[in-house]
């Protein structure tokens, strides 16, 4: 039975594993070893609507007092500078796996020329408002489909201080090795000569993998041949007076593309990219001539894109970085990992803290399907942007691998964005994915990716349709900015209905 926990690794990921086991098994001793060579990350970070949800609701992590800690600001989508439009936005709410009452088909028909406010996210965003306004003035509406904008040494040291309080132990050591037996890895070498042991080990070492690749050997899965960025650039600069955008941007580049996330006192930018493609001083170089305010990293920072063969092997579970990676595109690391930890918990818990090898194969089915759609849908991103003819782009739109993702896409371009492909997702992509029809649709519409079945629009319902839209926008003009929003929510006054207790 297990009894005894060691998280490998400080980081976000290590901290969620050791909060979220703590507080639904209480009864587990939870230490938390960390090397103090290894500095926090302090780049900033992107999440996707369900991470709120797991402090908030799974942690039961108090709202008032997270904001107060890690001062996020929120995003309400992404802002896509990709494709043949001028932009589209992935709003989070439905917008093309939806349809109108007094219209014969899905949204997604009526965007051929403008895909604006198709939802009231969509509009708020559009207009650069982050929320909907309480209709007594009282604040914003801060909904379910909101996610955030995080500078990672603030969330971790949130949660740190957060573990501290419940219970958790933290051991700064270096570790030099491992001692195996037949149920795993045995122990963890200190540098000083002893050694920690426990029953189950975390792994969130990172992407050095201590536990999962290097002591247990676990194969590593390439995703090669549909993600060809394997860098990253990353830069920021104070904020003076610029606008606060409630999204995150993803920008089309010769080589890959950027992202742009706004905190509330800076801008953190970076390039993702292909070395096969660009020099690390090209793409320097065409960062720097796009964002001149931005200060850099002396460093690159190299990465693999992929996954271990399993993410649970014997007395091992990794999680985060030591698990799998994908470019940040999505921002799927936080959400992969809350969704894996909560699984693991559950797993745990049913099992009566005695896992056996069909509990773990069942995880581990899991896990590749997860990082897999994950994979999927981020290849139709490069394989249908037309916006640039470089020679990544083009070799994107040529050779990015969507086999995976084929018998939609074939249905797509017969069909149309019809909800119908719901179907395919069931049978071609294990039943479900993160995104859902949503994502699929919204990437394919946004990028005007071209169908057969055209519907007859009249002008009729195309009149409708725009309606609807403006509709939205005028409700939008309304809505609440970022900064707006900060000032209600810092007030002490400011109370979120139904937050857990300090």
């Amino acid at each position: 039975m297990i009894q005894k926990v060691i998280v490998l690794g400080g980081g976000t990921a290590g901290l969620m594993a050791a909060l979220a086991l703590k507080r639904k098994i209480p009864q587990l001793h939870i230490r938390v070893v960390r090397s103090p060579d290894i500095g926090v990350i302090g780049v900033g970070e992107s999440t996707t609507p369900q991470f709120p949800h797991f402090l908030f609701e799974y942690l039961g992590i108090n709202r008032k007092r997270f904001y107060a800690m890690a001062n996020p600001t929120w995003k309400t989508g992404i802002h896509f500078l990709w494709g043949p439009r001028k932009s589209f936005d992935f709003a989070f709410d439905f917008q093309l796996d939806g349809q109108w009452k007094d219209l014969s088909r899905p949204n997604g028909y009526y965007c051929d020329d403008e895909f604006d406010s198709v939802n009231l996210n969509a509009a708020l965003m559009a207009q650069g408002k982050a929320f909907d306004a309480q209709e007594n003035g009282g604040g914003p509406v801060v909904g379910g489909f909101a996610a955030f904008h995080l500078f990672n040494p603030s969330l971790v040291k949130a949660l740190e201080a957060i573990a501290a309080e419940r219970g958790i132990e933290f051991v700064d050591a270096r570790i030099t090795g491992t001692t195996m037996d037949e149920q795993g890895v045995k122990s963890i070498l200190i540098e000083d000569g002893s050694q920690m042991e426990a029953d189950f080990y975390i792994d969130a070492s990172g992407f050095r993998s201590e536990l999962l690749g290097r002591a247990l050997q676990t194969p590593f899965v390439p995703y090669d041949n549909s993600l060809y960025c394997d860098r990253a650039i990353v830069g920021s600069w104070d904020r003076a007076g610029d606008f606060i955008y409630p999204y995150t941007i993803a920008e089309t580049m010769e080589a890959g593309w950027c992202w742009q996330i706004d905190h509330e006192h800076a801008v953190n930018r970076g390039y993702v990219y292909s070395s096969r493609f660009l020099s690390d001083d090209e793409a320097r170089e065409e960062f720097l001539n796009k964002n001149p305010k931005a200060k850099t990293w002396d460093h690159v920072v190299k990465f693999r894109s992929g996954r271990y063969r399993q993410g649970w092997v014997k007395n091992v579970f990794a999680i985060g970085n030591a698990c799998g990676f994908v470019e940040p595109l999505e921002a799927t690391a936080l959400m992969v990992a809350s969704s894996q930890i909560q699984t693991m918990v559950d797993m745990l818990i049913h099992s009566q803290l005695e896992p056996r090898p069909q509990m773990q194969a069942l995880f581990n089915a899991t896990f590749v399907e997860s990082w897999d759609h994950i994979r999927d849908f981020l290849a139709i991103h490069y394989r249908f942007n037309t916006r640039l003819n470089s020679k990544f782009w083009t070799t994107c739109r040529n050779e990015v691998d969507v086999s995976a993702s084929q018998a939609l896409l074939e249905f797509y371009e017969e069909n149309g964005p019809t909800g119908l492909c719901r179907h395919l997702l069931n049978s071609t992509l294990g039943g479900k994915t993160q995104f859902g029809v949503e994502g699929f649709l919204v990437l394919l519409v946004g990028q005007k990716v071209p169908y057969d079945k055209r519907h007859p629009v009249s002008e009729a319902e195309q009149a409708i349709f725009r309606r609807h839209c403006q509709d939205n926008r005028a409700r939008a003009r309304n809505g609440l900015s970022v900064a707006e929003s900060l000032k209600f929510i810092k007030h002490p006054d400011w109370r979120w209905f139904g937050d857990a207790q300090p």
